[in-house]
């Protein structure tokens, strides 16, 4: 009998301790944090006969497969598995390799930004059509407590993190929405976070590729028949946008002579040309499945919006105050500061070893002011003096959440009418927040506060 150690008492990790428990295999649990939640986890484990060890990341001897749910290979933990010759697979890996015969088939996607948005479309498309359909992976449900359950189909979101520790997944089809530099610290380098976004097509029925990103070609250039998606016109073998609409030439019966209009650009909420792309990814994996256009048009109607992705707070005086605290790198920042025209731009946290130059350069004709806070807020600040030395610069040193008070005060003094006051930070949030929707929440108050004021004085 097999004897599992699991990284971490995580969601996903204790989801992976539960099924495998139940199917009766000798679990261990290694945490090195004995807080109230991991307390409680470890209790409810220790029921199913469960054992959880806490303190030191140390691998119990004998134990013959390692499960991790993310953590790089240079982790002590992992690093001592691999020396020792024992397994290593991740939980969306050992997922796939739990299914039950006639399972459910897999519509996978990844990206470095977008995946949430693109695989909650997908699954709303899928439920349009009738299907019996759950957005899991990195979305939020672990797949591992998915694959067992009577689902016509799964929209599985996998991040680079996931796929480096997956080596047998097949999807259906699997699709990468874009790829730029993020998570360097975790991968090394650039080239290994490519690679791992890569894996995504080693085995898929049907590889989608964005074929207006240039690395994301690359990677699907080895697949013959590789479908592209586009925000250009479509060639033969692609779905794109022609005009309004969303056009399906890959997916029809004679991708030379035929197409099929799927949606309009007004059935994409929020409109922004990452939010289309996004739409033709999720459309392109629908229609792999044979899911007719109906439901396409439908399905992206249904669609909501999660929080804190282009988020309109409020208006103030001819002033849009947007929340995008999800943009946690350069490349997602880029994408909302593409969709307005003239920003004051709320930016800084963890960059996570990114560059911003290219980002400050791009946006540089749209930015009319900039406030800054966080822990790298120099970084950006030394590339909008290098390339736009023009635009007013206001650096918010304190630490404290009560900073972003300060941070929407001095944007709302920088705004002119017309102007749109953008939470876009290009860094991740955890040297001042939470997580990103505690640094998004925080900025919506503040603009709520603020908005109380300038009725006061009115």
């Amino acid at each position: 009998m097999s004897y599992t150690c699991v990284a971490g008492l995580g969601v996903s990790g204790t989801a992976v301790a539960r099924v495998l428990a139940a199917r009766g295999e000798r679990v261990v649990v290694v945490e090195s944090v004995e807080g109230e939640r991991q307390l409680d986890a470890a209790a409810g484990l220790a029921r199913l006969g469960v054992e959880t060890r806490f303190g030191e990341m140390v691998l119990p001897e004998g134990v013959t497969r390692l499960v991790t749910t993310g953590w790089a290979p240079h982790h002590p933990l992992i690093a001592a598995a691999l020396g020792a010759g024992v397994e290593v697979v991740g939980e969306v890996e050992l997922a796939w390799r739990l299914r039950p015969g006639h399972a459910a088939p897999w519509l996978a996607l990844t990206g470095t930004n977008g995946k949430t948005t693109a695989v909650r479309m997908l699954t709303a498309i899928l439920q349009a059509d009738g299907r019996k359909a759950l957005a899991v992976g990195n979305v939020g449900v672990p797949v591992v407590q998915a694959v067992a359950e009577p689902y016509d189909v799964l929209a599985v979101e996998l991040s680079s993190f996931q796929l480096h520790w997956s080596g047998t997944l097949a999807p259906h089809a699997a699709a990468i929405l874009n790829v730029a530099p993020d998570h360097l610290d975790w991968h090394g380098s650039m080239e290994e976070y490519a690679a791992a976004k890569g894996r995504i097509y080693e085995r898929a029925g049907t590889v989608i590729f964005n074929a207006d990103d240039p690395e994301t070609a690359r990677l699907a250039a080895p697949y013959p028949g590789a479908v592209g998606f586009t925000l250009r016109v479509p060639k033969r073998g692609e779905i794109g946008v022609v005009e309004d609409l969303l056009v399906d030439r890959a997916f029809v019966a004679d991708p030379v002579e035929a197409a099929e209009e799927l949606a309009t650009l007004e059935d994409i909420r929020p409109f922004a040309p990452h939010n289309v792309a996004n739409a033709l990814a999720a459309a392109a994996l629908a229609r792999s499945l044979g899911v007719p256009s109906e439901a396409v048009r439908q399905g992206l109607r249904d669609f909501v919006p999660d929080p804190h992705r282009l988020a309109h707070v409020d208006r103030i005086g001819e002033v849009d105050y947007i929340d995008d605290s999800k943009a946690t790198n350069p490349h997602a920042a880029a994408a909302a500061l593409a969709s307005y025209p003239s920003v004051v731009w709320v930016a800084g946290g963890l960059l996570k070893g990114a560059d911003v130059d290219d980002l400050v350069r791009q946006a540089a004709p749209r930015l009319r002011g900039a406030v800054l806070l966080g822990t790298d807020r120099a970084r950006i600040a030394e590339a909008i003096a290098r390339h736009a030395p023009n635009v007013p610069l206001v650096d918010i040193p304190d630490r404290d959440t009560g900073a972003m008070e300060k941070v929407v005060t001095e944007a709302a003094r920088l705004a002119s009418p017309g102007d749109t006051v953008l939470l876009s930070p290009a860094g991740a949030s955890l040297d001042m927040f939470a997580n990103y929707p505690a640094r998004g929440e925080a900025f919506a108050r503040a603009v709520r506060e603020l908005k109380q004021r300038h009725e006061r004085e009115r």
